[in-house]
């Protein structure tokens, strides 16, 4: 329990964690964001761990002139393309069997389920879209690799979206956290963050399960005629 209260504080305080990591870590700390980022990515059982925000804080690091802001989005560049790769690679040869033993149990059924449903509608353009997306981040890689998508296809996508990822939120941490408002309520622009770039995933199922009791009504409707 404790550390669940430990990892939540960290989540909402992020900003202050990192400027004390900097001042004694001081180069380690690019170690450690790309640690964070290549789990976050590469693993398919830690899709907890903060990516969006931690891209915008580390941005928002860069601008006060903590962090180095090219050596920032080369690092977290390279890990988010290192952990997809990584994460497509455990889903083609050995996906199967890890959901069919022990892993099975620490994937979230419906998480895994929406990325199928995502990756259905969308193919491969789900590797760019998902890494704007929590959770389905995480897990389309894996499935992209379970579904034995092109190793060459995969590749490209997985370059774009890491580089738009990355780009974006380090962009905007680096140009808004100089802003007065964002630096003094930055816990609240993280959240506010981390809400947009769940909002797809969450209206993506809400428009699924609308059309789930759509077809269920029709069918019985059907079934009573």
């Amino acid at each position: 329990m404790d550390a669940v209260i430990r990892l939540v504080d960290i989540s909402l305080n992020l900003d202050a964690y990192l400027g004390v990591a900097a001042e004694h870590l001081g180069a380690w700390l690019y170690a450690a964001l790309f640690g964070v980022v290549f789990c976050e990515t590469g693993l398919v059982i830690t899709p907890f761990l903060p990516g969006d925000s931690l891209l915008f804080a580390g941005g928002t690091l860069a601008g006060a002139g903590i962090l180095d802001p090219a050596l920032l989005c080369g690092v977290l560049f390279a890990a988010a393309v290192l952990g997809d790769a990584a994460n497509y690679a455990i889903g083609r040869f050995v996906g199967q069997r890890l959901l069919a033993g022990r892993l099975g149990r620490f994937v979230p059924p419906r998480h895994l389920r929406r990325t199928q449903e995502f990756y259905e509608r969308h193919g491969g353009k789900t590797i760019v879209l998902a890494r704007f997306m929590p959770f389905v981040r995480t897990f389309a890689p894996f499935v992209a690799g379970v579904s034995r998508m092109d190793p060459r296809r995969f590749f490209v996508f997985n370059v774009a979206g890491a580089a738009l990822w990355v780009s974006v939120f380090v962009a905007c941490g680096y140009f808004f956290g100089s802003v007065p408002f964002v630096r003094d309520h930055l816990t609240i622009v993280v959240l506010a963050t981390i809400a947009l770039s769940l909002a797809p995933a969450v209206g993506g199922a809400i428009v699924a399960r609308l059309r789930r009791r759509r077809a269920a009504r029709v069918g019985v409707e059907r079934a009573g005629d």
